[in-house]
């Protein structure tokens, strides 16, 4: 990694805007640079990750494209704020490319999908605030939200979930590629109290 990548990238971890700041001062490609690098992730995916929400903001401000870059996963930057929880980051990297909702990773799924196994409640709510056509997108098995979430006994982003459906019973008993809807699996996992209503 080039010396100006790699103090980039430093800044990124440490959530350093101030940095940022005088890296682009010194080289103002240096953001368009970390576009083009064969790198497997932007300073973006790293600031997301780890919850840098004001280096978000400056690198969305500078380079709103950096939104729409996937790391070697697959993932997009939404992927990772998801993952781990970032909810003020996921709002801000929606505001800069909504489709990025769309983008499923190399293991099939979008961020809401990473954001409903790992039990993201807060996460889940501002994604399905975005659009309804993301809350019903399938992973490569043919799983929606709803079977992450009762796979992992997830309750609370179940119910987040469910609200949003409302009573679309067609989504609701969604078969994943076994033929499993939610309910074979809440069954099969012995979930007594799962409400779906």
């Amino acid at each position: 990694m080039e010396k100006m990548e790699k103090k980039l990238m430093d800044a990124a971890m440490a959530g350093d805007t101030g940095a940022l700041n005088d890296l682009i001062a010194e080289d103002p490609l240096v953001l368009d640079r970390a576009l083009v690098s064969c790198v497997a992730e932007t300073p973006l995916h790293v600031a997301s990750m780890l919850g840098h929400l004001a280096f978000v903001t400056e690198l969305l401000s500078r380079n709103p494209e950096l939104a729409s870059e996937l790391d070697s996963q697959g993932s997009t930057p939404l992927h990772l704020a998801a993952s781990k929880g970032h909810v003020e980051i996921v709002k801000e990297l929606v505001l800069a490319d909504p489709g990025a909702c769309a983008v499923r990773n190399l293991d099939g799924r979008t961020a809401l999908h990473v954001a409903a196994a790992k039990g993201r409640v807060k996460v889940v709510g501002e994604l399905v605030g975005v659009g309804s056509e993301w809350t019903r997108a399938l992973t490569d098995r043919g799983e929606t939200a709803l079977h992450l979430c009762i796979g992992r006994n997830r309750f609370e982003g179940l119910k987040v979930l469910v609200k949003a459906v409302g009573k679309d019973d067609e989504f609701v008993n969604w078969k994943d590629c076994d033929g499993n809807t939610v309910l074979h699996i809440a069954v099969a996992k012995k979930l007594i109290e799962v409400h779906i209503n």
